[in-house]
């Protein structure tokens, strides 16, 4: 812009001022459309990074609000993770269970792994049924859906029948179509890049 004479930038300025007036009314009739309040069901999925992160910064912005917060880690459980140990220094307002034994490639015992599903899925119905958690947290559960550890309509059933202000996200790969559907926000998170493929390891404080 520095070779601009005063009339070209003044002239750029107001089309740009023009352009946002008019992006500002739509947005604005948007919201103002948008007059429902109620729980969500939101789905991070795919193959890349950031479907838990997103999750747990979720429960950051509940703790924020004051909602009371549940979490079950699905698959997970074998090793303390960052958010684990961050967020069980809150005992009052995070419930956190994690109830997996690892990664499936690593327990090789599928009856085992879909014990511990349903067990899990027990917990998260105590807080699907409980109107005081304000948000539930079912991280890792597309897993157990893909293998079908856990029968996918008696969880979109159990889902669909929690308290009406309760938020749910849910995280992991290959979210089956059904909750896809079932859900109202759902993001698929796509690798670009990750330095795995580099031959670096996780690191904590990022993957784990």
């Amino acid at each position: 812009m520095n070779d601009m004479s005063p009339d070209e930038i003044a002239a750029l300025n107001e089309r740009h001022r023009v352009r946002m007036e008019r992006k500002k009314a739509v947005i604005d009739a948007k919201i103002a459309a948008a007059d429902k309040e109620i729980g969500i069901l939101i789905v991070n999925t795919g193959n890349g990074k950031g479907k838990s992160s997103s999750g747990f910064g979720m429960v950051a912005r509940a703790l924020g609000h004051g909602m009371k917060v549940g979490v079950v880690q699905f698959i997970k459980g074998a090793m303390s993770t960052g958010e684990e140990i961050f967020l069980r220094r809150f005992p009052d307002e995070v419930s956190f269970h994690a109830m997996g034994e690892g990664y499936t490639w690593e327990t090789q015992d599928r009856e085992r792994d879909i014990a511990k599903a349903n067990e899990a899925w027990e917990q998260a119905r105590r807080f699907l049924s409980d109107p005081a958690y304000g948000m539930v947290v079912l991280d890792e559960l597309n897993i157990a859906l893909k293998y079908r550890y856990l029968d996918v309509h008696t969880v979109i059933a159990d889902l669909l029948d929690r308290p009406a202000m309760q938020h749910v996200v849910v995280t992991g790969r290959g979210a089956p179509p059904e909750l896809v559907e079932a859900a109202d926000t759902v993001t698929e998170m796509n690798v670009v890049k990750h330095a795995f493929k580099a031959g670096i390891a996780a690191q904590a404080g990022t993957e784990w």
